[in-house]
């Protein structure tokens, strides 16, 4: 498996401990991980349509050498596919192809195909095993680890979901080179995240060096990749559920995710990797608002994201309310009673969750960001 990075993540009596394959090539080199993870000489492919186009071939060739005969159910691309209609879909088809317990999905796509078939395998006779198999930055760096699985419905995103852990995690960087340019840059905002949240090191490199990865340099792709997976590894392993220190996962999440709620997930005006970049910078600068940061270190992080092409501001075409956008923070799923919950930072790579966090300070804020 020469040219492969191995990240296990989970063990020491939590969940069932899997690995994470990082590499160029990764998925040409995974069959007998991949045939030893379904467990079975037959699996269900959930995959993104377009990204089945480009990749199935390869992913059917490689599980066809391990002995693995692959059915197909493919999704279309993009956020809407995180649906309660497409979930059902999804759900037939495992009943078409008589799915049973021992069955595996492997989810071939980014991080809309990863939540909609982790969540349907946790649903599927109370559990079946699912493999990701991310073909997004944002899906290697961030959601196909730790177990998240999630579909959105209008009051808010990853509302409807289950904690379900993959079997194994296949992130093979030179997938990354299919992606269009404003999908690399949406993943590069969730690596600038976890050097935030708690690797003001990390964080160095990205603003330095490092920043060619978010235009596609493989080496510091690769690094990216295995850096990020290693923060998210010790982190899920310490708290699975987001009882507590995995909130720090969500730094910026919960500003942006109120922002593509109000632009009812419309990919078009906003990716979900541009609303994690305004919402880290938002974050940042809140906390420069409330005296916890100093405004080097929020013009720091505005400067990351600005340099690798993503947005750090309201847009005024897009019209936001205070008012609203509060309200759809309320419904986060860390808020607790009603009250605010944010991920905000005393300062780089020293991100904490603030818990009951006044909503008038928040709602004059978004005011003077630019929303009505």
């Amino acid at each position: 498996m020469s040219g492969n990075r191995i990240v296990t993540v989970g063990g020491s009596g939590g969940f069932a401990p899997y690995e994470v394959v990082i590499g160029a090539g990764a998925l040409g080199r995974a069959g007998r991980r991949l045939k030893t993870a379904i467990g079975r000489d037959r699996c269900v492919v959930v995959a993104d349509a377009t990204v089945w186009g480009l990749h199935g071939a390869a992913l059917a060739a490689v599980l066809g050498e391990a002995g693995v005969k692959a059915e197909v159910i493919d999704v279309p691309a993009g956020e809407r596919s995180k649906s309660f209609a497409e979930l059902e879909r999804v759900l037939d088809g495992f009943g078409a192809l008589g799915l049973d317990r021992g069955d595996c999905v492997v989810a071939l796509g980014g991080g809309v195909v990863g939540d909609l078939a982790g969540l349907a395998a946790a649903l599927w006779m109370r559990g079946i095993g699912v493999v990701q198999v991310p073909t997004s930055l944002l899906a290697q760096v961030d959601s196909s680890v730790g177990g998240k699985t999630a579909i959105d419905t209008p009051r808010g995103k990853n509302l409807v979901g289950a904690f379900h852990q993959p079997r194994l995690v296949v992130a093979d960087i030179g997938l990354l080179a299919t992606l269009p340019e404003r999908q690399l840059r949406s993943g590069w905002a969730e690596v600038i995240k976890h050097g935030l949240i708690c690797d003001a090191e990390f964080f160095a490199w990205l603003e330095g060096e490092g920043a060619v990865g978010a235009r596609g340099d493989v080496v510091a792709l690769t690094r990216a990749v295995e850096r990020s997976v290693e923060i998210k590894a010790a982190i899920v392993a310490e708290d699975e559920k987001e009882a507590g220190r995995r909130a720090l996962l969500n730094l910026g999440h919960t500003f942006g995710h109120a922002l593509e709620a109000e632009l009812a997930f419309d990919e078009a005006r906003l990716s979900h990797g541009e609303a994690v970049a305004v919402g880290c910078a938002l974050a940042f600068r809140f906390s420069v608002r409330t005296g916890l940061a100093t405004a080097e270190a929020a013009a720091r992080a505005e400067a990351a994201f600005g340099a690798a092409g993503l947005p750090t501001r309201l847009d005024p075409a897009d019209g936001f309310d205070a008012a609203r956008l509060v309200e759809r923070m309320r419904g986060d799923k860390k808020a607790e009673g009603g009250r605010l919950t944010l991920v905000l930072a005393r300062g780089i790579g020293e991100a904490f969750v603030a818990k009951d966090v006044d909503a008038a300070a928040v709602e004059q804020f978004l005011k003077d960001e630019g929303a009505s």
